[in-house]
């Protein structure tokens, strides 16, 4: 009884990554000016979580020395992922769809699994840790997944298709809750390796992806906003990590 509703738990979680849906009424022009203030968020989001939850998290758990030997990891084979995707998608210096775009759903996709550990186990031990604990996610996957669509069309990706690659990444927060309920004991062991590397990737995304994107801005007004909300994502990481919210 307890795993249907964790199953159920992370269902919800997941399809909160159809919250960008609200920019489908919002006119082009509109859009284009959000996804500048969105792209900036995103990228002040993706560091202050690789360095404010998932670092600190994973050293509490490890030998600081194995922890960034892993983030160096994910640094590395993010790295060697976009260089796949840009020859795989790439012609002749032309590319319709950014690399990153992918990487990002990489990226989050393993972020939304380790969310699943999380809810899963914490049904393991009981209904209602298990919902104060899916509420606590939910709070912190609305900025992210918002940020998420955001990059992706940013990136290339229609409206629609960013919406349904989107909630695929955000699937394998099911996939991590039916393994975080039975192999709860483990989830320790497991997540030594997996949160340093999803940070590495989250770091690499973000300073050599995003952030190079937000210098781009050739307006003056654009840019000074979009770093105004590069560190209201920091901050928001900042506010989640004291209200210890995860």
């Amino acid at each position: 009884m307890y795993l249907l509703w964790a199953i159920i738990a992370s269902i919800i979680v997941s399809l909160i990554s159809f919250i960008g849906i609200l920019t489908l009424l919002l006119k082009e022009r509109v859009l284009k000016n959000i996804l500048v203030i969105l792209l900036g968020f995103s990228a002040g989001g993706l560091i202050g979580g690789a360095f404010i939850h998932l670092l600190p998290e994973a050293i509490e758990n490890n030998e600081s020395t194995n922890t960034f030997f892993y983030t160096l990891i994910g640094f590395i084979l993010f790295f060697l992922l976009e260089r796949y995707f840009y020859w795989r998608h790439c012609h002749e210096g032309k590319c319709d769809i950014h690399a990153f775009t992918y990487l990002n759903l990489v990226g989050d996709g393993l972020h939304n699994f380790i969310d699943g550990l999380i809810i899963g186990a914490s049904f393991v031990v009981g209904k209602k840790v298990g919902l104060i604990t899916t509420i606590a996610i939910i709070m912190h996957e609305i900025p992210q997944e918002l940020g998420d669509f955001g990059v992706l069309v940013y990136g290339g990706f229609s409206k629609f298709k960013a919406l349904i690659y989107n909630f695929l990444s955000a699937l394998t927060a099911v996939v991590g809750t039916v393994f975080g309920f039975y192999f709860s004991t483990k989830i320790g062991s497991v997540s030594v390796f997996l949160l340093p590397f999803a940070a590495g990737g989250f770091i690499y995304i973000a300073s050599c992806d995003l952030i190079p994107e937000l210098h781009k801005q050739d307006d003056y007004r654009k840019a000074n906003v979009s770093m105004l909300f590069f560190v209201l994502g920091i901050l928001l990481m900042v506010w989640l990590k004291v209200f210890d919210i995860h």
